[in-house]
């Protein structure tokens, strides 16, 4: 059977394309996925894309996660004490992933309470940001690595 990587978009991921372009890019949430997908069946695994607004049903998709995770918190980032905990709470490998360079934006949004949850973040790369955090925990996946 192949590797499973969950891919977890928070809130307001699902109006990639048209909210704040100049931030997020002009990608949509169904195009990012669509490339995902293609990026882990070439590497031979099964990604599972989806997207929740709510952190109840967030954190719920990391408990139900069979596997490695990628996940974009959104907004709960620098809020979601419940989200890390929830990722710690989970035995496979996660990485946070963001379009925009976190440090680059407004005070409130350079914190990051989920990224210590997480064996690393990747962000400030647009779509790209996604793609080198489902190669990262590919490779985690096919060392053996679990989380630090």
């Amino acid at each position: 059977m192949s590797d499973v990587v969950t891919v977890v978009h928070g809130p307001n991921l699902n109006l990639l394309g048209t909210r704040e372009p100049e931030v997020y890019g002009s990608t949509t949430l169904a195009e990012l996925d669509g490339r995902l997908v293609a990026a882990g069946r070439a590497r031979g695994a099964q990604v599972r894309c989806h997207q929740r607004n709510g952190e109840g049903a967030i954190i719920e998709l990391i408990h139900a996660a069979p596997g490695a995770i990628v996940i974009n918190p959104g907004g709960y980032t620098h809020t979601s004490v419940a989200i890390a905990d929830a990722l710690r709470a989970v035995p496979g490998p996660a990485v946070e992933v963001h379009l925009s360079n976190i440090y680059a934006r407004e005070e409130i949004r350079r914190i990051s309470i989920t990224a210590a949850a997480c064996s690393g973040v990747v962000m400030g790369l647009g779509v790209n940001s996604y793609l080198l955090a489902l190669e990262a925990v590919l490779e985690m996946i096919g060392s053996g690595a679990e989380r630090s």
